[in-house]
């Protein structure tokens, strides 16, 4: 039986009349969307929704939580208690302390600053405060402090070395070599090995005191001083009261000359009570009173008695 196809187009289904027509949606974004898009775009905005509104969230719950006293109390205590457990484990725990370069007496003094008893915890040692509170001592010119291992607080002195005793209205101190004070003395004899220097200002220019102590080191046994005079030049004081006097400027080339020339006549062997240097293109020599006498009498004059006046024949007779 033969098979027939039939070519027609399907029938549409019949529109039902009363069916309002599809409308479509238009697929551009509304305003609101598209201005919170671009909005989002901007690093300013993101930042802002990402951290500072979580931000504000917890910090405002933080307060409303933390307004409450006994529980700020409750947390502070909860704080203290993990702080103060933390300190005083055995590994924090300071028990000794160990001086290394200093004399008896600093050793003591450095002891008796330490601010807490041993044994400590070593957050209760501030080291930079005990530091410069160390370096207030006179006699210590430097300090190296450092907590090692082991519960060790080390302490590493450098104190300064005595150079000068320098004696002035108030007393006489230790100085070193760059005129910082070390230590106060009773009386001259308790440093004898020192050299001496006196006078006002004479601490501000130890440099040249050494300087011109080093210059005299032929005659250095004979020195007993240095003697600043208002505060410009020096005196150089010997024994059997004997004076150089040094000009304020070139001092030490001065001091050399002087020694040269006692090398070569004896000059201070002789009875000269002062060598005026002041003006080194003029030195000029001041006699002893026996000297003094030796000469006057040579030129038939008469001598002179102690105060320097003339003696009259009585008194020469007697």
């Amino acid at each position: 039986m033969p098979v027939v196809i039939d070519h027609r187009p399907p029938r549409r289904p019949e529109v039902d009349a009363a069916q309002p027509p599809r409308i479509r949606r238009d697929p551009a974004p509304s305003r609101l969307k598209y201005r919170l898009e671009r909005m989002w775009l901007k690093p300013l905005y993101r930042r802002i929704v990402r951290v500072g509104v979580p931000a504000f969230l917890v910090a405002m719950t933080a307060g409303v939580w933390l307004a409450n006293e006994d529980r700020r109390a409750a947390l502070n205590d909860g704080i203290s208690g993990v702080i103060d457990k933390v300190q005083s484990r055995e590994e924090f725990q300071v028990r000794m302390m160990t001086v290394e370069g200093a004399s008896p007496v600093v050793d003591k003094a450095l002891r008796a600053m330490l601010p807490v008893d041993l044994p400590a915890s070593s957050f209760d040692i501030d080291l930079p405060a005990l530091r410069l509170q160390v370096m207030q001592l006179d006699a210590i010119e430097s300090i190296d402090l450092r907590i090692k291992p082991g519960g060790i607080l080390s302490a590493v002195v450098t104190e300064r070395e005595p150079a000068l005793l320098w004696r002035h209205r108030r007393g006489i101190e230790i100085l070193d070599e760059n005129g910082h004070r070390v230590a106060s003395v009773t009386a001259r004899d308790v440093r004898p090995d020192l050299p001496l220097i006196a006078g006002e200002g004479a601490d501000l220019v130890t440099q040249e005191a050494l300087a011109l102590l080093d210059a005299a080191g032929p005659i250095l046994p004979r020195v007993r001083g240095l003697v600043r005079q208002g505060e410009r030049r020096w005196d150089l004081v010997l024994d059997y009261d004997q004076r150089i006097m040094l000009p304020a400027e070139g001092a030490v080339i001065a001091l050399e000359a002087a020694m040269t020339l006692n090398r070569s006549e004896d000059m201070l062997g002789r009875d000269i009570k002062v060598v005026d240097l002041r003006d080194p293109s003029r030195p000029v020599l001041r006699l002893g009173l026996d000297a003094r006498n030796t000469v006057r009498l040579a030129r038939g004059l008469p001598a002179l008695g102690p105060d320097g006046n003339v003696l009259d024949e009585g008194k020469k007779g007697g």
